[in-house]
């Protein structure tokens, strides 16, 4: 089948169900997503786009198939056949006639296509038998659909077919099916004309049905009274109007009522005169001899110029599908024929050349007892008869297969020319797809790297200015004894330890929605209320912090083989926030704030979490066991009462992690308050937060506050917390060195001298270049 028919179906699968089901279907039928309208597609494409309908929409194929044919009638008036479809017929059954006449008229353009055939037979009570033929099967609930809206659209009449046999012919080409419809008819009523009959006392039901029913009943009785009375009037009881119409005034007054031809006495054209006018003609009797032949057939056929010869040694029937006997011909005899000749009885110089294909009608002569077969010579282009050795001359003048040949030279142009359009439409469409998804990838890319509405304002090349949050919490952590890891490993051993622990501490950040700052070698950052201001900033880093202390557990030392333990220290307070640099830009945060979760950090206990007072404050009273730590030295703060957070007291283990809630988890201690070698034989025994279980589905952990406002409306100038305007320049970037002498106000995200219980680490630096060298 052409690609029309499939768009067609596209289409209605997309009109009446939407873009989703269609791509479902096109999935499970296994066929592409385009169509091109001059292209021939296999026949199972469609008849598995059918076969998908019924098992997604569970209707039966019949269903299916008629709503097809309704839309497909509708299709094609849209597509622009509707004065070709409209001119075919003043009845259904001329209508029908003509519809394979129509087919070999397409068969210009679409010379692939293998229409199916169609023939009537009309019954004394005015029914009709619809014989189908096809050879594709199972598709014959198409035609009441099709046939359905013709007589609706153009002949205002309703019709209903019901199928009386279908059975499978042994024809020439092979098996054809062969369906034989009962076509009733009855004229449709208008809505205003139901509506105003339906609504007298007498028509009046309880339900619809009931009253659908008798209008229908009422209506076809007023029909079949009317047809009576036409057939028991005599001509002479026709009204003033009708007989006026009747008449037809000739000459001096002389009246004729109706039309009757005049026929000669006897035939004024001699033999000559009429083999030279009709070129192409054939006369042969019920034997299939050939009785008579025009002089250019004769040409192309010698063996024509030997009278008694059989037709069907030199012909094929090519349409319609038929045995070539004179009983099959008169069967068919309102059919076009399409016939073929046989390149084994053609002459030498034929040999090599496309078969001459010769397209007319049969015209039955009972007096002679013959056929008459009045043709043309069947071409769709000048190419087509230079293949041929022939020239326009040789068609006779009054035949329009010369105008045929040179307009359709001209459509055969016009259809290459939209074919051409159409698959340069069908490449850009697909790249445009594919640039789509590219774009998909590098917003996505991009997101990852900044926040959101920094992202969109920096693609729509806006500035991004900078912004005071009041309050936010931010959290630091690092691996314990890193440098001395980073010394006995090879390189890769800690890009793979840092990776998955990443990729674990990464999936956190979508569970407790708070936004990752950046890594620099084991140190990560995160803060929550920026840059999206939300209440709940504390609770959402806190539980980050404790998901983050039983993550680090499923992650192995390269080193010892155990699990790695990580420092955290976190902080509340205002911050400034903006992006910096062109290249590589960065969504950086500025303050005081930031150097003391970093001081928080370098003076914590490994696998504890470690809080300012301002932190405390924050958590206080939100369902979190602290216990005090005590007084501290902080270097650049001086001393600090500061505490450590140990557990959530409400929430499960598997809230903090995001992982689906099991029932066997509600009897057990949760990971947040077991001991570190209890911790750890749990985790072994289950798999802890092991890969496998990172790949189950993330469930965001529930919070009931929501953003304060916009991301767009951050404040554009920035501001400390006293409300003094500052340059960016009196707060370093993240990235910033830190040093002794510094003081306490300077930037301080990642500082270098923090140790580990006393240990001294070796220079972020080296091993930031290490790694540097190693990607």
């Amino acid at each position: 089948m052409y690609g029309f028919i499939n768009t067609c179906l596209k289409s209605l699968v997309i009109e009446k169900f939407g873009e989703e089901t269609w791509e479902k279907l096109r999935i499970a039928a296994e066929v592409p997503d385009t169509f091109m309208t001059f292209k021939v597609y296999a026949d199972e494409n469609t008849t598995r786009l059918v076969e998908e309908a019924c098992k997604l929409l569970d209707v039966e194929p019949a269903v299916v198939l008629k709503q097809f044919g309704e839309y497909f009638f509708e299709f094609c008036k849209k597509s622009g056949y509707d004065h070709m479809l409209r001119t075919l017929g003043g009845n259904l059954m001329e209508f029908i006639e003509n519809l394979d006449a129509l087919h070999s008229y397409l068969s210009l353009s679409y010379q692939e296509m293998n229409a199916p055939s169609f023939r009537v037979e009309k019954n004394e009570d005015s029914s009709m038998l619809l014989h189908y033929y096809s050879d594709r099967r199972g598709l014959c609930h198409i035609v009441p659909g099709i046939l359905g809206a013709v007589a609706m659209d153009f002949f205002n009449s309703e019709i209903t077919m019901e199928i009386v046999s279908q059975m499978e012919e042994e024809e020439r080409t092979g098996k054809k099916e062969h369906v034989v419809f009962l076509v009733t008819q009855k004229p449709a009523y208008s809505q205003k004309r139901r509506s105003r009959l339906s609504a007298k006392p007498q028509y009046l039901s309880d339900t619809r049905k009931q009253s659908e029913k008798q209008l229908n009943k009422l209506d076809l009785e007023r029909a079949m009274n009317r047809i009576r009375n036409r057939a028991s009037e005599s001509p002479v009881r026709k009204n003033h109007w009708e007989t006026v119409r009747g008449i037809v005034k000739l000459g001096k007054g002389k009246l004729l009522r109706g039309f009757e031809p005049v026929y000669p006495e006897r035939l004024w054209v001699d033999i000559k005169t009429f083999c030279n006018s009709f070129p192409f003609h054939i006369v042969f009797n019920e034997e299939l001899r050939v009785k008579q032949a025009g002089i250019n057939i004769q040409k192309v056929v010698p063996g024509l110029q030997t009278m008694d010869i059989r037709l069907d040694e030199y012909f094929t029937i090519v349409h319609p599908e038929v045995t070539f006997k004179i009983s099959s011909v008169r069967k068919f005899i309102n059919s076009q024929f399409v016939l073929r000749t046989k390149r084994e009885m053609m002459p030498e110089s034929w040999k090599h050349r496309p078969m001459l294909e010769l397209r007319g009608q049969m015209v039955w002569m009972g007096y002679l007892q013959c056929m008459l077969y009045l043709c043309s010579p069947l071409l769709r282009s000048l190419h087509e008869l230079e293949e041929r050795h022939m020239h326009i001359s040789d068609i006779a003048s009054h035949d329009v297969t010369r105008d045929l040949i040179l307009l359709n030279q001209q459509r055969l142009a016009e259809m290459e020319l939209s074919n051409q359009l159409e698959r340069k439409k069908e490449e850009l469409r697909i790249l445009s797809k594919h640039l789509e998804e590219e774009k998909k990838k590098t917003e996505a890319l991009l997101y990852a790297m900044l926040p959101k509405h920094v992202a969109n304002q920096l693609k729509e090349g806006k500035k991004v200015e900078a912004g005071e949050f009041k309050e936010c919490t931010i959290l630091f952590s690092d691996v314990v004894t890193f440098t001395s890891i980073c010394a006995q490993c090879e390189p890769i051993q800690i890009v793979v330890m840092l990776n998955t622990m990443y990729l674990k501490f990464d999936r956190l950040t979508t569970v407790h929605d708070v936004y990752k700052v950046e890594t620099i070698g084991d140190a990560y950052m995160v803060v929550g209320g920026v840059p999206v201001p939300v209440s709940s900033h504390a609770e959402r880093v806190a539980n980050f912090s404790l998901g983050m202390i039983i993550a680090a557990k499923g992650v192995t030392n390269p080193v010892t083989g155990k699990p790695i333990q990580i420092r955290v220290g976190v902080t509340t307070g205002p911050v400034l926030a903006g992006v910096v640099g062109e290249k590589m830009p960065r969504y950086c945060l500025f303050g005081d704030t930031v150097n003391t979760a970093s001081r928080m950090e370098s003076h914590g206990i490994p696998n504890k979490i470690h809080l300012s007072p301002s932190a405390f404050r924050a958590l206080k009273d939100k369902n979190f066991e602290i216990h005090e730590r005590g007084e501290i030295e902080v270097k650049g703060k001086g001393k600090m009462c500061t505490y450590f957070l140990i557990r959530n007291l409400v929430a499960s283990e598997n809230e903090i992690l995001g992982r689906p809630f099991r029932e066997s988890d509600s009897g057990r201690e949760s990971l947040q308050s077991l001991p570190e070698s209890k911790a750890d034989s749990v985790n072994k025994k289950d798999g802890g937060c092991n890969t496998h279980q990172d790949r189950r589905p993330t469930i965001a952990m529930k919070y009931t506050d929501k953003p304060s406002f916009a991301p767009e409306n951050i404040c554009a100038k920035i501001k400390d917390a006293t409300g003094k305007t500052h340059d960016s320049e009196s707060y370093g970037s993240l990235k910033s060195a830190h040093s002794p002498e510094q003081s306490d106000d300077a930037p301080h995200q990642l500082p270098k001298d923090h140790d580990e219980q006393g240990m001294g680490k070796r220079s972020r630096k080296s091993i930031k270049s290490n790694l540097c060298t190693l990607l």
